[in-house]
């Protein structure tokens, strides 16, 4: 007799990320159907609450996200691998449920030399 939980060990079934399991969240694709640039930096921001009858992934990911949260995290909260929330997010954007934006870039520090000119200029005072 043929298992099917029983080949990948006891315990391990639907609910444990299985293959099967992400193909399905998925529909097969291993990208959005509209290609966004989404990395593990990302910030998404849910638009709205989560309509009814949408995919539970779906609505899961627009509830977390009422304040914006990284791709990373997302897949951390989920529990699900950061491709299969690429996809999933790459859905909502294509609805237009969730924004997407560039993190808060880092501020450059200014160059050494303006530093020593400054720090020169105040020991002149």
């Amino acid at each position: 007799m043929s298992d099917p939980d029983h080949r990948h060990g006891e315990g391990y079934g639907w609910e444990d990320g299985s293959p099967e399991r992400l193909y399905v969240i998925t529909g097969g694709r291993s990208g959005s159907l509209e290609s966004a640039p989404l990395d593990l930096v990302t910030l998404i921001v849910a638009r709205s609450a989560p309509a009814p009858g949408m995919q539970p992934e779906h609505a899961a990911i627009m509830r977390m996200c009422q304040a914006p949260l990284s791709v990373a995290e997302i897949s951390a909260y989920l529990s699900l691998p950061v491709s299969v929330v690429t996809v999933l997010v790459g859905d909502l954007l294509t609805d237009g449920d969730v924004l997407a934006r560039a993190p808060v870039a880092r501020a450059e520090l200014p160059d050494l030399a303006l530093i020593e000119a400054v720090i020169d200029g105040l020991q002149k005072l």
